[in-house]
Formats: C-alpha cells, sequence, structure tokens
C-alpha cells in the first residue's frame, strides 16, 4: 500500500514540475520568433518608403543638375537647394510666418462664413421638400459660375480691400459644403427613419438623433473639399491689391524674377492645405469612432 501511495504521490508532482521547463524552454524561441517579425516588419517598412522615396529624390537630383549646368536657367525655375535655402531665410526673417498667418486669417474666415451659409442651406433643402425646391435649383446654377470670372464682379460691388478677399473665399467653398451634406441628408438608410418612427421619435427628435449623426461622414467630406477649394481660391484673391499674405509675396517675386520665392510660396501653400486636411481626418477619427471602419483591433 505504501508503494502504490507513493506510486500515485509521485506522478502529479513529476507533471507539475515538468510544466515549467517546457515553458522555459519555449520562452526563448518565442522571443526570438517575435524579434525576427518585428525586425522584418521594420525592414518591410523601410523599403516601402525607400521605394515611395526614390522617384521624388532621383527628380531633384536632376532638376539640381539641370540647374548648376545651365540647362535650367534660375529665371526659369531655381534650383531646389536655392529654394531650401531661400525658405531658411524667410522663415528666419520672420518675414514668412507673419504672411502666412494674414493667409491663414483669410480662408478661416471665409470658410466660417461659407460653413454657416452652406450648412443652413442644405439643413433647409434636404430636410424639406419646399426648400429644396426654393434652393437647390438656384444653388445648382451659382456653383456652375466661373470663379475668376466673378472676381472683376465683386471688384467693382465691393472694392480691393480685404471683404472682397474673404468674400470670394466664402463664395467658392460654400457650394461643396451645401452639395456634400445635402447628398448626406438625402442619402440617409429609410430603414433607419422608419426605426426611429416606430420606437416614437418626433420629427426633431428623427433630426437630431438620426439625421444629423448619419449626414456627419458628408459633412466632414466637404468640410475637407472646402478647405481645399479654399486655399485653391487665396491663390487668385491674393493677387487682387494684396499688401500682405503668401500672394503679396508671390507677386513681389513675380516682378523681380524672383522664382526661388515664388517655388517656397506654393511649397507653403501645399503644406498648409495637409496640415488642415490632416486636422480634419483626425476629426473625423474621432467623431466617427463608431463606424466599423474606426473600430481599433
Amino acid at each position: 500500500m505504501s508503494v502504490s501511495t507513493h506510486s500515485y504521490g509521485a506522478a502529479p508532482a513529476s507533471v507539475h514540475d515538468a510544466a515549467p521547463v517546457s515553458k522555459v524552454s519555449q520562452n526563448p524561441q518565442d522571443s526570438r520568433a517575435s524579434q525576427v517579425s518585428r525586425i522584418s516588419i521594420q525592414r518591410s517598412i523601410l523599403v516601402s518608403l525607400f521605394r515611395r522615396a526614390l522617384s521624388p529624390l532621383v527628380l531633384l537630383a536632376l532638376w539640381e543638375l539641370a540647374s548648376r549646368t545651365g540647362v535650367l536657367p534660375e529665371r526659369i525655375l531655381a534650383a531646389p537647394s536655392q529654394i531650401f535655402v531661400t525658405l531658411g531665410d524667410l522663415i528666419v526673417s520672420g518675414e514668412m510666418g507673419a504672411n502666412v498667418l494674414v493667409s491663414l486669417q483669410r480662408v478661416v474666415t471665409g470658410l466660417v462664413v461659407s460653413l454657416s451659409l452652406g450648412t443652413a442651406l442644405a439643413l433647409a433643402s434636404g430636410l424639406s421638400r419646399q426648400g429644396e425646391i426654393a434652393i437647390d435649383s438656384t444653388m445648382q446654377m451659382a456653383r456652375t459660375l466661373p470663379f475668376l470670372g466673378l472676381v472683376p464682379l465683386f471688384i467693382l460691388w465691393f472694392g480691393i480691400g480685404e471683404f472682397t478677399k474673404i468674400a470670394l473665399i466664402a463664395f467658392a467653398t460654400t457650394f461643396p459644403m451645401y452639395l456634400t451634406l445635402y447628398s448626406g441628408i438625402r442619402g440617409i438608410d429609410a430603414k433607419l427613419v422608419e426605426a426611429a418612427r416606430l420606437f416614437g421619435l418626433s420629427y426633431p427628435q428623427l433630426i437630431v438623433h438620426v439625421i444629423l449623426p448619419g449626414a456627419l461622414p458628408s459633412f466632414l467630406i466637404g468640410l475637407r473639399y472646402s478647405l481645399g477649394v479654399g486655399w485653391l481660391s487665396l491663390v487668385a484673391v491674393e493677387q487682387i491689391n494684396a499688401t500682405a499674405g503668401l500672394g503679396y509675396l508671390i507677386n513681389n517675386a513675380r516682378d523681380f524674377m524672383r522664382t526661388d520665392v515664388i517655388v517656397v510660396c506654393l511649397l507653403v501653400y501645399s503644406l498648409l492645405g495637409l496640415a488642415t486636411d490632416l486636422l480634419v481626418r483626425t476629426i473625423e477619427h474621432y467623431l466617427l469612432a463608431w463606424r466599423p471602419t474606426f473600430i481599433k483591433d
């Protein structure tokens, strides 16, 4: 009996003791495998970034070579090295920062006006059949008017001051906001509206809890489009008797044939557009966290 008791007691002990040994023996292998996997992922990312950057780098090298050998004269297009030096000089002197703030203020002011107006018109037209009849046809006609063709008319109406610049930016950015939000409101799934009515929601509650959240993705898309159009329209309006702003720098550079300054200002325009688009995408990431595409693993 003692032998039998000893044999039964020894078996669990041997199994219990064997488990940690297997864990210890497997941990280094798992660690090495995960390390190799991380290195492989990092290497693939670096290779992908290098491939994407290769074409622009080659283009910059050819551009620099053509400028230094005289194939591409400075009066036509400055060398990349000269452009970066000019950018540094404008930043250090403070001239770039002051003019960027003026341009940014114009775009933001015009967008505040256009977003308020475009959102109000889209809500009135999208939520009411009578509103659609009264508003939509006029908006569809107005959005086809050529923006540059309106510049002389706005100058005759409002002069050549800041109001004209802001009014033109507001006019150009109203239509993307209106069109996308109107489309978002009209694209709400009818089943959601029917389910909300079955739950007893009133019409104001239906708008607040169903229609507006459902149209929010379209609103944010319209905001991104409006920001892009705002920066494009700024390039045109800052040619109108501007005394400050990126357009003012471009006008002065054109008079003195400074292609490096012109390219620097265009580069800053594009970076500002990219930054504002990234800002809206970040807002979109948090406001639309309920969508399946934004659920984290």
